[in-house]
């Protein structure tokens, strides 16, 4: 039996989106085959090319912009940093997501510094690696949990002032290999001195020992 039964509307189907185009920058072939296998597995993502440096990455992009661009930091002819500051001059819509086992504060902070979208370590779960490309993608920051402390351990820094002569003349002979009765007597000062001041180098330049003290100063170009 028919009856005048009105068909229901079918809902407009949603529209096919084009899947996130990704070039991958690491000087590990392994790496980037792996990458590309995790990525590459799920059919919102196509890898659209790899690049081996910073320099390779800056012209492949050029020859074909990708919609995120995972980016190692440390690598040979161009590093990272370097590179995010390539990108984003020639495309300062580029969205680039830094993938790398390093997390020390100046290469968190110099990669946000440059333009990062995000940063995530190596170790990061599959799950978490294609959530963090897709809010990249969207043009949303991504921070790895370590990185987040990290970034706002720098936040919450309260400002340090310089260094006094004093306290730069006493680094400076640690620098040299000089212990601290060696600086006490060279600057005719006692030891207990040489350690507040070392203690002052050490709150000024956010570090934690001698050895990091004259590497950090080292950074800053405080020796000349």
């Amino acid at each position: 039996m028919s009856g005048n039964r009105h068909s229901v509307p079918s809902a407009p189907a949603d529209p096919v989106r084009d899947p996130i185009r990704i070039l991958i920058v690491d000087d590990h072939p392994v790496v980037r085959d792996g990458l590309r296998g995790v990525l590459e597995r799920d059919p919102d993502f196509t890898v659209t090319g790899e690049a081996g440096d910073g320099a390779e990455a800056v012209e492949l992009y050029r020859a074909d912009p990708a919609d995120v661009v995972l980016m190692d930091l440390r690598m040979p002819r161009m590093g990272g940093v370097e590179a995010i500051k390539r990108l984003l001059g020639q495309d300062p819509e580029a969205r680039i997501l830094v993938l790398t086992t390093y997390d020390t504060d100046s290469d968190v902070m110099g990669a946000l510094a440059a333009g990062a979208t995000g940063y995530l370590l190596k170790d990061t779960p599959r799950e978490e690696l294609t959530r963090a490309v897709r809010s990249a993608a969207a043009g949303q920051s991504v921070l790895s949990p370590a990185v987040t402390g990290r970034v706002l351990g720098q936040v919450r820094k309260p400002t340090q002032g310089p260094l006094s002569d004093r306290e730069l003349d006493v680094l400076k002979l640690i620098a040299d290999g000089a212990t601290n009765r060696q600086a006490a007597a060279a600057l005719f000062i006692s030891q207990a001195t040489v350690k507040t001041h070392l203690l002052h180098v050490y709150e000024k330049l956010g570090v934690k020992d001698r050895a990091a003290a004259v590497s950090e100063a080292h950074k800053r170009h405080l020796f000349g």
